[in-house]
């Protein structure tokens, strides 16, 4: 039974996203009290590299929090527990003290491609992989290293190369969450849920995942330089002293292990159930669920990991840039010269922006934007290709040109969205959508048509994350029982596909195809060698 409003716990999550962490207070009926976010900037390195600072993730960490617990409804009295989630496939390496030793090598980073390459290589290839090598990774990990060198153990690989002397000091490597869980409790660990980008860990049973020894040394790993495993719903212990005084919470605040956004966006969805599927279309964009088993897709870039909920899967088809794609366009291409710091001016320039290309003709007049602005991810993943626009004219203008990012996101998910209904076994006939994305019923509606599904709207959708987090903590703590939570997650709007854009969006997406598999080949001459950034 609820407590009263005056008398709930509540929880205090951090997401520790791309573009900065997201911070949120939320109570134990899932109600989200306040919240905060602050900007943390990526560095781009010539020859493939993305890095960013550890210290400004936690100043910004730091500051977020200051702000989220200040809001006057807030009793930090009635906060029990910390909760981390955020970005993945992110490794940053920290000494014994637990001090960072360079900046953190970032998901967009490609500089291990070589490395992952080497490691998978052999004389009989499917798809560019040693059969062999291919066959033993799928059965353990149920992944494979990707030759893109986006996951955690391509950078590893980096690192311990190109930068042996800071490899040889490491005292652990770690994912932005459990770096977090590192600063709040001085704890070197992971879950099961944040180690799966290692690749280096026998997923078969999920509910005892550790590293595995053969692994390990085919990849030239060392296990001591690797965090300690705890399960998905493990309890970490009490806020370090300093931390609880800096904040004003309680001795007692207990630090829920950390999982990845992708698993707390499904719970912050509500999507609990198996096959339940959800979109996020953030700074990324991915389709996903729960299932019950584990499984790889090579061909298709489709893989299950250890999910949020003890004993479950999730499924892994993330496509890598979506909203950085039209943040690219507009504040890159039409409007460089603008401010957009300032989140508020930010808010309004989008919302005009979104409100002109609401009056442009679903289709854009035959104009498709390719997303592939950092290469391909499932249902047909290449490092090499690019994205731009395809089949602009002379009348093709400013809205033209927002919309048409719009839809080629929309277009992307769609290539998708069958794969993963195969993958799962069933069709799904709703899709809840989070994400910042959501926030616009323009794209809301472009999501709807193009899918060719009815899109559940939840709300709050920028903040499904920290709402995901909270409930993982809640659960963990006892506070809430797994098959309440999507109760607990409100939905704010359903937009049903309009038939009069069936024909247009259909014909369009099997273009958008066709654009892929027709110029894969020149981004390859084009890009021989290059690596995305």
């Amino acid at each position: 039974m609820d407590r009263s409003a005056n008398d709930e716990r509540c929880v205090l999550a951090i997401d520790l996203g791309s573009g900065g962490p997201k911070v949120a207070v939320v109570s134990e009926r899932g109600e989200i009290l306040s919240h905060a976010r602050q900007s943390v900037g990526t560095l781009f390195v010539e020859g493939g590299g993305a890095e960013q600072n550890p210290h400004d993730w936690w100043r910004a960490v730091d500051q977020a929090v200051t702000v989220a617990l200040s809001q006057p409804q807030i009793d930090r009295s009635r906060i029990v527990a910390v909760s981390c989630t955020g970005q993945w496939s992110v490794i940053v390496p920290v000494d014994a003290t637990c001090q960072p030793l360079m900046n953190a090598i970032h998901w967009m980073d490609s500089r291990g491609a070589p490395d992952t390459q080497a490691l998978t290589d052999g004389l009989i290839k499917i798809d560019g992989y040693g059969l062999q090598r291919l066959l033993r990774w799928i059965q353990i990990t149920g992944a494979v290293p990707t030759h893109a060198g986006a996951d955690s153990l391509a950078h590893i690989l980096y690192l311990k190369r190109a930068h042996p002397e800071i490899y040889a000091r490491t005292h652990k490597l770690l994912e932005p969450m459990d770096y977090l869980n590192l600063r709040l409790t001085g704890r070197f660990s992971a879950s099961y849920a944040t180690v799966f980008p290692y690749l280096l860990t026998d997923n078969r049973d999920v509910t005892r995942v550790d590293y595995h020894k053969g692994l390990l040394r085919l990849a030239g790993i060392d296990r001591e330089k690797l965090p300690d495993l705890v399960a998905v719903d493990a309890v970490l212990g009490t806020l370090q002293p300093q931390i609880a005084a800096a904040w004003q919470l309680p001795a007692a605040t207990q630090v829920v292990c950390g999982t990845t956004d992708n698993q707390t966006a499904a719970l912050g969805a509500g999507s609990i159930d198996d096959a339940v599927g959800y979109i996020s279309v953030g700074t990324t964009s991915w389709l996903s669920c729960h299932i019950p088993f584990k499984k790889c897709n090579l061909l298709r870039a489709i893989a299950t990991m250890p999910s949020a909920i003890p004993g479950r899967n999730i499924v892994v088809a993330e496509q890598g840039a979506a909203g950085r794609c039209l943040e690219a366009v507009v504040e890159r291409l039409l409007y460089a010269e603008r401010n957009w710091s300032c989140e508020n001016e930010r808010n309004d320039g989008y919302a005009q922006l979104f409100q002109e290309a609401s009056d442009v003709p679903a289709g854009c007049d035959g104009l498709l934007f390719l997303p592939w602005l950092n290469g391909s991810g499932p249902p047909a993943a290449d490092g090499r290709v690019r994205g731009g626009f395809i089949n602009q004219t002379l009348r093709t203008d400013r809205a033209d040109v927002v919309r048409s990012v719009m839809e080629g996101i929309a277009f992307n998910l769609a290539w998708l969205l069958p794969h993963v209904e195969v993958f799962v076994g069933k069709r799904f006939n709703t899709l809840r959508l989070v994400g910042g994305a959501a926030e616009s019923d323009l794209w809301c509606q472009i999501l709807a048509d193009i899918l060719d599904r009815p899109v559940h709207r939840i709300a709050s959708p920028r903040l499904a994350t920290v709402r995901g987090a909270a409930l993982h903590a809640l659960t963990s703590l006892g506070i809430r029982r797994r098959d309440e939570i999507a109760s607990l997650v409100p939905i704010s709007g359903v937009f049903e596909p309009n038939p009069r854009n069936r024909k247009t969006y259909q014909e369009l997406s099997s273009a958008f195809v066709k654009c892929y598999k027709r110029t894969r080949g020149l981004f390859a001459l084009l890009n021989n060698g290059a690596r995305p950034v």
